[in-house]
């Protein structure tokens, strides 16, 4: 193990001298993936909207500051040269060149001079440079120089029996370079030579430049030189012990004069305008690959580099300047410090060194491998807290006063020059300055918590915060060996907070805002001008770091980072806010870092090195916005694109809108965000989103405007986009259709009226009918219950009438009887005239008719029907016969029956047989059974 760490040592200790110090300005990196077309770029352009044009192995590319798009070349060949003249792109590449137009959908279409013009290019012929000038427009091959007037709209052609290598464009001048014969200039549109072949000595022009009154040109491997007199003298530089041993394929002058240098192996060299070497930057410090092939600055100050694989953007103007450390030697940075001109990191490999002021590497301090957690000089002496105990830097070198683990912070105590405490993983400890040095004296007694976080509210008394547990209020005794008092004056707690001294207060941050300390009532309460930045959301780190400097508490949240200064006019303190997001710090949370250097310049360690950020330089420059593309999808899910200069109208079913829109700008360290609202449905503007697009779906008809809206480093955009449209309505909803669903409205009123009408008819018809069915019944009923009352009183009637009709006939019976009786008696005296009178009377009586009257009159009011009957039946029946039929139908015997006719029994019986005998009747068959039952 004891060999392992000291191999370590000695490997820090080996590399840490070789380590790369170059701050370099920010780098966006695209690779063919992100671009979606071949590695080379050969030549790169802007537009007035600063839009960007690669010319590339795969067609133009160009990016809008959110995306890019791949437009392939008519003959799908290399494109090698690219330039934008006001509203036109103008490209060259094998056998063919001409011009790029946006159309009404935002779009480019291309258009071939080659074939407008006629020209016939010579074979494999390649157009590698455009340039502009006045109205013209050059386009240069090896073998020939096109000349095009815009205005005119015609060619004139320069031809060259030797290879033209490139052209140049110097205050209206041009020039090219004939290999072999010399350097040429073109003059009321004929060449000229300008410097001899024996002049240029086999000096490969690069490009040529106008500097203080003077023609400079940049060779290819020889450097810069000087036209004097129509030769050329060479411009001795500082950086020539850099530039002459590089290949230089690409070079500019930037605006702010300077030079930039594209080598075919070894990256990007910038020169200043007395031949000092600014910076050199390879693909071993941030570039995707060494061999530049086109260089481009665009209106903001970017550099963009055309390389042999992928594109980068160097953001020279950018306030940020950065240090990677690509090899992970120097790991995360949690503490830094600049004594002098030496800048200190403490990482969590240990504590590292340089010369700030030179681009020497970071050397390691042997000895302090393992977790710096912090760096302070007190009365001269450097300290350095560490993971091992607490160590003093002195020339370099370091020595371990105390072997207490886990120092994480170290404080002077006031009036107390020669104690320091310490804040250990196991509570408070005390240094003493001997005659011999600074040792270690004592442990602080009565407080064993880990003490990352302490302030002293006096000499005696300190809080100390811990985030999990909350914060204490010790008091120490005059000795500093013991804790006399401790308190947990506060609940406050939270993940990653701390606690921090501004202006003689003390203030503790976590997720719920800030706390200032009350020192009357030992208690926190939430300052609400601190709390609105560094709370809620937004909030990441309660690390707060006082610049005793420039006076200012400076915060951590997620999307900023926010400092906090007195107000120069007024006692309220003023708050900043830098658009310096956590992706762009990469910190560790809770572990945040920021060094004063000079200048308003500020270093923050991160976990891959350092960033450094120059306040000066940060302008809030407002941006613009550019609606790029508009389309619809349709019914096959096809996207088809809508003119995006002019309103539109839409069908119903074209209702699934896309919008893409964009900012160009092309920080690395920075981010665009975009809000939307679309006028007509959603009123209120969306939240802030990084997409540069935005869908919407199933839009009902009506009209709508859409609108747009960026923020760029906090600054928000200089204008907003509005595109206008409508969305027809569905044909159910047209005039035409209401028209239809009115008549049809008409119809149904008329239809349901009418069946309505024809339904309450036939309602009422069924009802009356139902009502007279309900009269016919119940008239029915009440002729039944009247039949029945009239058959119940018939029936009596007839009961009636049969009794009397029985009773009639019992008097008859018994009457004639007792004549019968009175005759027989008197018969039997037969003597006298009288009694012959008497019996007279009385046969008399018994002959009469009108007793058979009488019975026959009651007989027919019981059984009217049956004399009818019978004589129908029977029609030889006499009315004697009909007498007897009367009685046999009552159920008289014979001998009931012989009174009542005057007869005697057997002639009773003789006029029966006779009766059955006209009725036909069988012998066995009854005659009173069928006379009742006829």
């Amino acid at each position: 193990m004891i060999i392992f760490r000291n191999l370590i040592c000695l490997l820090f200790v080996f590399l840490g001298s070789f380590l790369q110090s170059q701050e370099i300005p920010p780098i966006n990196v695209f690779t063919p993936q992100d671009y979606r077309a071949e590695d080379q770029n050969w030549s790169i352009s802007h537009d007035d909207n600063n839009f960007i044009y690669v010319a590339n192995n795969g067609g133009l590319l160009e990016y809008n500051g959110a995306s890019w798009r791949v437009y392939k070349s008519p003959n799908d060949v290399i494109l090698r040269t690219v330039k934008s003249v006001g509203d036109n792109i103008y490209t060259g590449g094998y056998m063919d060149f001409g011009y790029w137009q946006r159309n009404e959908y935002g779009e480019l279409f291309y258009s071939s001079l080659v074939h407008e013009n006629n020209l016939n290019m010579l074979e494999d012929e390649e157009i590698w440079g455009i340039i502009t000038v006045e109205d013209f427009i050059l386009f240069q091959s090896f073998e020939r120089i096109y000349i095009y007037s815009t205005e005119n709209k015609k060619f004139s052609i320069i031809n060259s029996d030797l290879r033209i290598n490139k052209i140049f464009e110097v205050n209206g001048m041009v020039y090219f370079q004939k290999r072999g014969v010399g350097l040429f200039k073109l003059e009321n549109g004929k060449e000229s030579k300008f410097i001899d072949f024996e002049d240029i000595n086999g000096i490969q022009v690069n490009n040529m430049f106008s500097f203080e009154d003077d023609l400079v040109l940049i060779s290819q491997e020889r450097g810069f030189y000087k036209v004097r007199n129509k030769s050329l003298e060479k411009w001795s530089i500082n950086a020539d012990n850099i530039i002459l041993n590089e290949s230089i394929y690409s070079s500019i002058r930037l605006k702010d004069g300077s030079f930039l240098l594209g080598t075919i192996s070894n990256g990007l060299i910038n020169i200043d305008t007395n031949g000092n070497l600014v910076f050199s930057i390879n693909r071993e410090i941030g570039l995707s690959n060494n061999t530049v092939l086109s260089i481009n600055e665009d209106s903001y100050g970017n550099v963009w580099l055309g390389l042999d694989n992928g594109i980068n953007v160097i953001n020279l103007n950018s306030p940020y300047r950065v240090f990677q450390d690509k090899l992970g030697i120097l790991g995360t940075v949690y503490v830094t410090k600049k004594i002098g001109n030496t800048l200190y990191l403490g990482t969590n490999q240990g504590l590292f060194y340089r010369d700030f002021n030179r681009d020497k590497g970071f050397t390691f301090i042997k000895g302090t491998n393992g977790q710096v957690w912090s760096l302070e000089v007190i009365d001269g002496t450097f300290f350095c807290g560490h993971d091992k105990g607490t160590f003093i830097i002195e020339d370099n070198r370091s020595t371990l006063i105390s072997e207490e683990i886990g120092t994480w912070n170290i404080k002077q105590i006031e009036n107390n020059p020669n104690l320091i405490i310490t804040g250990n993983y196991k509570g408070l400890h005390v240094l003493e300055k001997t005659i011999k040095g600074w040792r270690k004296r004592n442990k602080i007694q009565g407080f064993d918590i880990s003490s990352r976080y302490l302030e002293f509210t006096s000499p005696r008394e300190i809080l100390v915060s811990h985030e999990y547990k909350g914060i204490y209020r010790l008091i120490i005794d005059e000795e500093y060996r013991n804790v006399i008092k401790s308190s947990q004056i506060s609940k406050l707690m939270g993940s990653k907070s701390g606690i921090s001294q501004y202006n003689n207060d003390i203030l503790y941050c976590n997720q719920d805002g800030v706390f200032k300390y009350n020192k009357v009532s030992f208690t926190f309460n939430r300052d609400s001008l601190f709390s609105s930045v560094l709370s809620g959301n937004q909030y990441l780190s309660g690390k707060l770091i006082y610049d005793s400097d420039d006076k200012r508490l400076w915060g951590f949240p997620k999307n900023e980072i926010v400092y906090i200064e007195p107000g120069k006019l007024t006692s309220n303190p003023k708050i900043e806010a830098l658009p310096i997001s956590s992706n762009i710090r990469k910190g560790k949370p809770g572990y945040d870092n920021l060094l004063y250097l000079d200048n308003k310049r500020y270093l923050i360690g991160t976990t891959v090195g350092y960033l450094i950020i120059d306040l000066a330089k940060f302008k809030k420059e407002e941006k613009e916005i550019f609606l790029n593309g508009v389309s619809y999808n349709s019914i096959r899910n096809e996207s088809i694109s809508l003119a995006t200069n002019t309103s539109v109208s839409l069908k119903t079913e074209e209702n699934n809108l896309r919008f893409n829109y964009s900012v160009a700008s092309y920080n690395a360290l920075s981010s665009n965000k975009y809000q939307y609202r679309l006028l007509g449905i959603y009123d209120e503007w969306s939240k802030w989103s990084s997409s540069p697009e935005v869908v919407f779906e199933n839009l009902p008809h009506g009209e709508y405007t859409f609108e747009a809206r960026a923020i760029t480093d906090g600054v928000t955009s200089k204008n907003r986009i509005s595109y206008s449209f409508s969305i027809e309505k569905p044909w159910y909803i047209k005039p035409l259709a209401l028209i239809i669903y009115v008549i049809l409205a008409m119809v149904s009123i008329y239809l349901i009226h009418y069946l309505n009408k024809r339904y309450y008819k036939r309602q009422k018809e069924t009802l009356l009918k139902k009502k007279a069915q309900e009269l016919e019944l119940e008239q029915l009923e009440n002729q039944r219950q009247l039949i029945q009352f009239k058959n119940k009183n018939l029936q009596l009637d007839i009961e009636n009438k049969n009794r009397e009709l029985g009773m009639a006939t019992m008097n008859l019976v018994k009457r004639n009887e007792l004549l019968n009786n009175i005759k027989e008696e008197l018969t039997r005296a037969q003597s006298t005239n009288d009694i012959k009178s008497v019996i007279k009377v009385i046969n008399s009586s018994l002959n009469s008719t009108g007793d058979w009257k009488l019975f026959e009159e009651a007989f027919n009011n019981v059984d009217k029907d049956f004399m009818k009957r019978i004589k129908a039946l029977h029609p030889a029946i006499t009315p004697n016969d009909l007498r007897l039929c009367a009685y046999l139908r009552l159920n008289l015997s014979s001998k009931e029956i012989a009174p009542l006719l005057n007869i005697s029994h057997k002639s009773v019986e003789v006029k029966r047989y006779r009766l059955r005998k006209k009725m036909g009747l069988e012998h066995d068959q009854s005659l009173s059974n069928y006379i009742i039952e006829l």
